[in-house]
């Protein structure tokens, strides 16, 4: 029997809101890797021929079907891309709508997790087209993640707090160690670069709306994934050397590997705790004089460079399927995690 704010069927609204917040991902994921406005143009245009697109344009998930997969003007073939982000927004909010306000009656946490998914789903797109996550996505995370605790924390709630500090300060701290750790040891280790900053700076996100248990609960996922993944890729990679035709002309030579230098990855560690790429998204000079670097014109992509082939997956991807599959189903993965912890150390 549903006790929640609203029948079971409801869920079908929030499919809808979910597939319109799809769409305006797709202008995000769009723009940001080209370092352009999400405000400016006010209006969505074809990638292709720029032409102003119009209401029948921009009915999600119907449009792009309807249309054969092509734009109404120059009928160049728009990517399916368009339509799987919505219909993936669509899916995941339906299924939080169900979870958060038909079964659990938590309004907070449902705004919460529905504004994080869809920053996942923008962070997975971007990340596996250019393998680039948006400071601007990431700074979204966090600054939900900040918005919840802060709610929970006034409503007098419990899981706002834990060790003592805000939720999702925890949190945050906890995914900044974990993947901050991971490219130290990386570093010392083996001399190579295991972890891009975008990744630990997406698992501070991650860290600031699941908090802590949850969120190495997805980072565990997050590295099954990986693995599994990982296996498959290299799988058809062999299986597409073979096939390839030995008068291939062959790869050319690649730049000279030079990994980051410690003092570098220190001083960005730090520069995560301090925030200061966020602050930096607003005064530009303080990410160039913290981070060396211009995110806004350095990493920017023009409509010239073709996407990345999938040849390897980056991590940010994963981290997202772990963050989702966490907030999804947060409750039965913990039982499992708590009754392996009784079982290793022998608790009743």
């Amino acid at each position: 029997m549903d006790v929640g704010l609203f029948p079971a069927w409801t869920a079908v609204v929030g499919f809808f809101i979910g597939s319109a917040i799809g769409s305006f991902l797709n202008v995000v994921i769009y723009r940001l890797p080209r370092c352009m406005s999400i405000a400016q143009p006010t209006y969505s245009f074809c990638p292709r021929c720029k032409h102003r697109l119009g209401p029948p344009d921009l009915i999600p998930i119907f449009s792009w079907a309807l249309q054969g997969g092509k734009c109404r003007y120059c009928r160049a073939p728009i990517a399916p891309r368009y339509m799987v982000v919505e219909l993936i927004t669509g899916a995941l909010w339906a299924a939080l709508w169900y979870q958060q306000l038909v079964v659990l009656a938590d309004p907070a946490t449902f705004i919460a997790y529905a504004l994080f998914a869809s920053a996942l789903v923008a962070a997975i797109f971007t990340d596996l087209a250019h393998y680039i996550i948006p400071d601007e996505i990431n700074a979204a995370m966090f600054v939900v993640g900040m918005g919840y605790t802060g709610a929970l924390i006034a409503m007098g709630r419990p899981e706002g707090w834990v060790w003592g500090l805000p939720s999702g300060v925890a949190g945050a701290l906890v995914g900044i160690g974990v993947l901050w750790g991971i490219a130290f040891l990386g570093r010392i280790l083996f001399g190579k670069d295991a972890m891009g900053h975008g990744d630990i700076k997406m698992a501070r996100g991650i860290g600031a709306v699941l908090f802590p248990t949850l969120s190495l609960i997805s980072f565990g996922l997050a590295v099954v994934s990986g693995a599994v993944i990982g296996i498959l890729v290299v799988v058809l990679r062999g299986v597409l050397a073979k096939k390839a035709t030995p008068d291939e002309p062959e790869a050319e030579e690649e730049e000279e590997y030079v990994p980051e230098s410690l003092g570098s990855l220190i001083k960005s560690l730090f520069g995560y705790l301090l925030l200061m790429d966020i602050v930096g998204l607003f005064i530009h000079p303080v990410y160039r004089w913290w981070f060396g670097e211009d995110p806004f014109t350095d990493e920017a992509i023009s409509d010239d460079e073709p996407e990345v082939e999938l040849t390897m997956i980056p991590f940010g991807p994963h981290l997202a399927v772990g963050a989702l599959a966490a907030m999804l189903f947060g409750g039965p993965l913990q039982q499992v995690v708590d009754a392996y912890w009784r079982h290793a150390f022998g608790a009743p």
